[in-house]
């Protein structure tokens, strides 16, 4: 028995070994660079190309925490009530967490957000893009009390990145502690500041 448990965390370290343990250790990409282009899941648990989302589109994607973190979904909420702006502005809005799917239906139900929500549950994108960290043992817990379906093994640290038509980073935002977002107000300021 002993053995085995050896073997399991060393596996589980093995898988990690490349995401850090804190999101100050974090390593996004910069501004410039391409944005990597993963599978996500819709809120029907359907496999999407990214690539096809944010093809030939300027493109605002926000990572947010999951549906259980009130401050995620505060942000979720502030950045609805100025979609219209954004869209008028020529942006897509695509918001992704590593949720299951299942609970990122109910985020979508409750709040009534008319952009996308998808999950990155294996964390595949997140890891790409340098946000992912593992959560901590309260942290873990937490999100298995308020969530459904398959709870993940990475949180990524809150960020929003704007990319232009050919997926380049033109604009990001990203915060280690997860209460700090940036406001609505000031990302529509950047958004006209960028046309």
């Amino acid at each position: 028995m002993r053995k085995i448990l050896i073997i399991l965390f060393l596996s589980s370290t093995f898988i990690f070994a490349d995401v850090p343990e804190k999101a100050e250790d974090s390593s996004p990409l910069l501004i410039g660079e391409e944005f990597p282009m993963e599978d996500i899941k819709d809120i029907n648990g359907k496999v999407i190309s990214l690539e096809e989302l944010t093809e030939d589109k300027k493109t605002i994607i926000v990572f947010y925490r999951g549906g259980w973190c009130p401050y995620c979904n505060d942000h979720l909420s502030a950045l609805a009530q100025v979609e219209k702006e954004i869209l008028y502005l020529g942006y897509n809005i695509i918001a992704i967490s590593p949720d299951d799917f299942q609970n990122i239906t109910d985020v979508k139900d409750k709040h009534g957000f008319n952009y996308g929500l998808y999950s990155d549950i294996n964390g595949n994108l997140m890891k790409k893009v340098g946000i992912a960290f593992e959560p901590n043992f309260k942290t873990n817990m937490i999100m298995k009390l308020r969530t459904k379906g398959e709870v993940t093994e990475l949180l990524p640290v809150p960020s929003i990145f704007i990319l232009n038509e050919d997926g380049t980073i033109i604009f990001e935002y990203i915060h280690i502690d997860y209460k700090t977002r940036i406001s609505a107000e000031l990302l529509v300021a950047v958004l006209k500041n960028l046309k």
